[in-house]
């Protein structure tokens, strides 16, 4: 029996990766400041805390790929949004298994 959350559909960043290059649309749920220092390209930012009150902002018809730091609030993310009938799917490592495997990272506050 399993006492953890329910199991969320995950992608590599290597999955991430070639999804990006086809334009998916990928959501960066860490706050202002981790999302500033550091990046997943095209990563468009909606915190944890403002997704309920975002959800309109997250693309339909598409799958959308969410992203945090480790996986964990992104998971989070993702078991609500799919609640909301988004196609959401969680980053497995989020951006610093990105970064660890020497993918780009942006900083700044722009989505690059």
């Amino acid at each position: 029996m399993s006492y953890g959350r329910p199991s969320v559909p995950e992608v590599s960043v290597d999955e991430l990766e070639k999804a990006r290059a086809d334009g998916a649309a990928l959501i960066d749920v860490r706050e202002p400041d981790e999302y500033m220092a550091g990046h997943i390209p095209g990563a468009v930012p909606i915190p944890l805390g403002q997704v309920v009150e975002r959800v309109a902002e997250v693309p339909r018809g598409e799958t959308v790929y969410v992203t945090c730091q480790g996986g964990g609030r992104s998971a989070r993310a993702v078991q609500w949004l799919r609640t909301q009938g988004v196609d959401a799917v969680n980053v497995a490592g989020g951006t610093a298994e990105w970064a660890g495997s020497g993918k780009p990272v942006v900083e700044g506050p722009d989505p690059g």
